[in-house]
């Protein structure tokens, strides 16, 4: 069962800070210190989840809130690993079979934890660069060569230790874990803007293998959540149905629409230049 919203969530007086701030800095001192923005290969693409972003990352490092550095990544966060097991207590993630799961090093205690409990897991390649976009992974197939799943699992490792799958060959996925750089605990998120947890969620949806009802779940340190009206949602966002911490679950019951499919009037120019099954897709559909 879901805990209720930390109290600190509700009393900030701030409608942006990360809830933790309040505990050491008033909101008005806090805001006066906003950082500048710190730039990334992906900045520029909307300059209010960039700010966020920033604010997020400088937050982390500040307070220790992560392992190595933040900046322009998936945060790496403290307590990661409790976040999975708590995850793991949840009857979602007891009757899901198929797990997808994103590469980032936040998320392997969830891609571990997901084939100690016998589940078929596929991974996305890092940034997506194989046509064949996603890895698939079961406990078996590792069991039976002596392989450390922790290792295998790793986003620098998985191609080499895992099987490269199309679409048409993978199974529908029951739920999905997603990392995240900024939430909130009304569903929104944000990952570090290269925009690919909405294409591979996109692509899974074209071929029916993600459905409206299949739940997005994300494991975030609390320092990375913030207010619903300070994140802004676009309509190729997915949005959470459940935020996990180290010490809470949340769930969203949000009220943001999920995306159908690929949007593809939104899809970069670049993006079609470094991911391949993006131009096979398009050429597939005539466009």
């Amino acid at each position: 069962m879901a805990s209720s919203l930390p109290e600190r969530f509700q009393q900030s007086k701030s409608r942006i800070i990360p809830i933790r701030i309040t505990e050491k800095r008033t909101a008005l001192n806090y805001l006066n210190m906003m950082p500048e923005e710190r730039k990334t290969p992906w900045s520029g693409r909307h300059a209010g989840k960039d700010q966020l972003r920033t604010l997020i990352w400088t937050t982390l490092k500040e307070q220790g809130g992560s392992l190595g550095e933040p900046y322009g990544h998936i945060p790496n966060f403290i307590g990661s690993d409790l976040a999975a097991a708590r995850l793991a207590e949840l009857s979602i993630w007891k009757d899901a079979k198929t797990i997808k799961c994103n590469p980032d090093t936040a998320q392997l205690p969830v891609r571990v934890r997901a084939l100690q409990d016998g589940k078929l897991l596929y991974m996305a390649v890092p940034r997506l660069t194989d046509v064949r976009c996603f890895i698939e992974f079961s406990s078996e197939g590792l069991s039976r060569n002596r392989i450390d799943p922790e290792r295998a699992l790793s986003a620098h490792q998985a191609v080499k230790y895992g099987r490269l799958v199309m679409f048409e060959e993978m199974e529908p996925i029951d739920l999905v874990v997603t990392g995240c750089v900024a939430v909130t605990p009304g569903g929104g998120r944000t990952g570090k803007g290269a925009g690919f947890a909405d294409l591979e969620l996109g692509m899974l949806r074209e071929f029916d293998l993600v459905t409206q009802k299949t739940p997005i779940i994300t494991t975030v340190h609390e320092l990375q959540i913030i207010y619903d009206d300070v994140l802004p949602m676009q309509v190729h966002d997915s949005p959470l149905d459940w935020i996990i911490t180290p010490d809470h679950v949340i769930e969203t019951n949000t009220s943001y629409p999920q995306p159908t499919g690929l949007d593809w009037e939104i899809i970069r120019t670049d993006q079609f230049e470094s991911i391949p099954i993006l131009r096979v897709l398009r050429d597939r559909s005539g466009r």
